[in-house]
């Protein structure tokens, strides 16, 4: 489990995290929602270690973040960023394969995890392929294939950050992206996705967090935080907030 406590975050002078207080809970997925410049990329890089925090503390599993060395910390902690990027034409297999790296589980394990993580992807049939070759939207899915492989097949104790997973993805592996991360959390993985699309985030997450100008705006299930009034303040969008007429989630609809 992944706790930020009292998170602050500078660049310069400038505050650009404040006052943040959370826990990643085992077996839940958490979404953070806010507009552009809200914080919500330095907040997924102060829980991963990449930002060092300019007040408060990040724990992994009760110990400093910090304390944790590379391929412990790997084993525990695998991140999605919002941008990946290869110049080299690996095949995809090989792509995903770099998130075994941590581990020492034989090739044999190693090539049954591949196909899975590339299977739960639904990247499957680009095995074989060179990644060069792939559109973006392929390269994404690919690299939520590596980060599953990373923690692969997910359990209690373990956390996977993803940073706008579903940017570049056409309305269906939006949907296959996030039941992906809702099956590792169901397996006991803590889960923390930033997303933009409002509706996406009501389905698949089980709280959210609203960032606004580096703070917390509202955290807590997705009743208590899609409203129309918060999120007329945080987004400047006038909303109805509707209940989904079969899974009973809110629906977001714009004015």
């Amino acid at each position: 489990m992944v706790r930020a406590e009292n998170l602050c975050v500078r660049r310069g002078a400038k505050p650009v995290l404040s006052d943040v207080q959370l826990d990643l809970l085992p077996g839940e997925v958490l979404g953070v929602l806010g507009p552009n410049g809200a914080g919500k990329s330095t907040l997924l890089s102060a829980l991963c270690g990449e930002l060092s925090p300019s007040a408060g503390a990040v724990y992994l599993e009760e110990r400093p973040l910090s304390d944790w060395n590379g391929p412990e910390r790997a084993q525990r902690l695998a991140v999605l960023p919002q941008s990946s990027t290869l110049n080299f034409g690996f095949r995809v297999e090989e792509v995903v394969g770099m998130g075994r790296l941590p581990h020492a589980s034989g090739r044999q394990r190693d090539r049954e995890i591949i196909g899975e993580a590339l299977a739960a992807a639904d990247a499957g049939h680009l095995a074989g392929r060179s990644y060069l070759e792939l559109s973006g939207g392929e390269r994404q899915r690919v690299h939520l294939a590596r980060v599953l492989a990373q923690l692969w097949p997910g359990a209690e104790g373990q956390s996977l950050l993803l940073d706008e997973p579903t940017s570049m993805l056409d309305p269906l592996h939006q949907h296959t992206t996030l039941q992906a991360a809702r099956d590792f959390a169901g397996r006991g993985v803590a889960v923390l996705v930033i997303l933009h699309d409002l509706n996406l985030a009501a389905r698949y997450c089980d709280r959210i967090l609203l960032l606004d100008q580096g703070r917390p705006h509202a955290l807590g299930t997705p009743v208590e935080v899609l409203r129309a009034e918060p999120l007329q303040e945080v987004f400047g969008l006038e909303v109805l907030v509707q209940q989904h007429p079969e899974r009973g989630h809110p629906l977001i609809v714009a004015r």
